[in-house]
């Protein structure tokens, strides 16, 4: 599978499961992939069946996005509104999604049961760096 640019400006990049008969390796990200850009700090954030958290954009900060449980669906829009998208990630669909500055973005809990998500960021949590509103499907 190749990697895909989105509409919005936003990228998917395939990445590995790793099988093992003791519990799968969920490989996330190297210094060496596409959509690096730094390291700022990396989180984990849960989000429950049903309930969406967003909308936000980021000024300066680019995130790497994985869902190695559970299942979540995000809603980007690029920065004029002029192009939206939807992808859908998780434990069936694992792949990793790199978000630049200045895009849109929601996400959804659609798993029935824990949905999880990283974001590996290339900045550390600057409250002024962002911007939000409230979030209409």
């Amino acid at each position: 599978m190749d990697s895909y640019r989105l509409s919005c400006g936003a990228t998917v990049f395939p990445t590995k499961i790793i099988p093992h008969a003791k519990g799968n390796i969920f490989h996330g990200l190297k210094k060496s992939s596409d959509g690096y850009v730094d390291f700022g700090e990396a989180y984990f954030s849960m989000v429950l069946h049903g309930e969406v958290k967003g909308w936000k954009k980021h000024l300066r900060m680019s995130m790497n996005l994985l869902v190695p449980v559970g299942e979540i669906c995000f809603h980007l829009e690029s920065e004029d509104g002029s192009q939206s998208e939807r992808v859908v990630l998780g434990e069936n669909n694992y792949q990793r999604l790199f978000v630049p500055p200045g895009i849109w973005m929601a996400f959804e809990g659609v798993g029935q049961s824990n949905n999880l998500l990283l974001n590996i960021a290339s900045i550390e949590h600057d409250p002024t760096e962002s911007m939000t509103r409230e979030f209409v499907r």
